[in-house]
């Protein structure tokens, strides 16, 4: 059968991993419920193998604990989630740039990146202030995205302050 092709067609699915800003607006819905109960609105979520294992959001007054912020919240929620408290495999959303204890927290964990949506200038600790999710001394480094939907996760920081200082 001289000049006859045969023709074998591979069908491949291929699944797009969900975008940032996906995640981000879970941890935007966190901050709402933060907002709701009075809290400072910041919420964090945590993803692994592109799906949701852990949300959270600030509750310090609701627990008079001082270290209930979003992120650690996440964190122990996650570890609990895989069974161990390394949780090299998960990305941690979260909407404010994390504080310097929740960073220290985020590299003991040795979360594999930490994606924030709006800058603390005045205590962020992954960059603003001082960047303890990359400094070379410690034994892990995360890698950082920030900016995601930034406008979206100031704006409820502003206006709950903004409330606040007009109450």
């Amino acid at each position: 059968m001289i000049g006859r092709r045969t023709r074998t067609w591979l069908h491949v699915s291929v699944v797009a991993p969900l975008p940032d800003e996906f995640f981000m607006r879970e941890a935007l819905r966190q901050a709402q419920k933060a907002y709701a109960a009075d809290e400072i609105p910041i919420g964090a979520v945590v993803m692994r193998e592109g799906k949701v294992i852990a949300r959270a959001h600030n509750q310090v007054e609701l627990l008079k604990d001082a270290t209930a912020h979003a992120e650690m919240l996440a964190l122990t929620a996650a570890e609990e989630a895989v069974g161990d408290w390394r949780l090299t495999d998960c990305d941690l959303y979260v909407t404010k740039e994390p504080c310097l204890m929740c960073a220290g927290a985020l590299v003991h964990t040795r979360i594999r990146r930490v994606i924030f949506g709006c800058a603390d200038l005045v205590a962020g600790a992954a960059g603003s202030m001082m960047n303890v999710l990359q400094m070379s001394g410690l034994n892990h480094r995360c890698e950082i995205t920030s900016g995601v939907l930034q406008k979206e996760c100031a704006a409820v920081l502003q206006d709950f302050f903004r409330k606040r200082r007009e109450s």
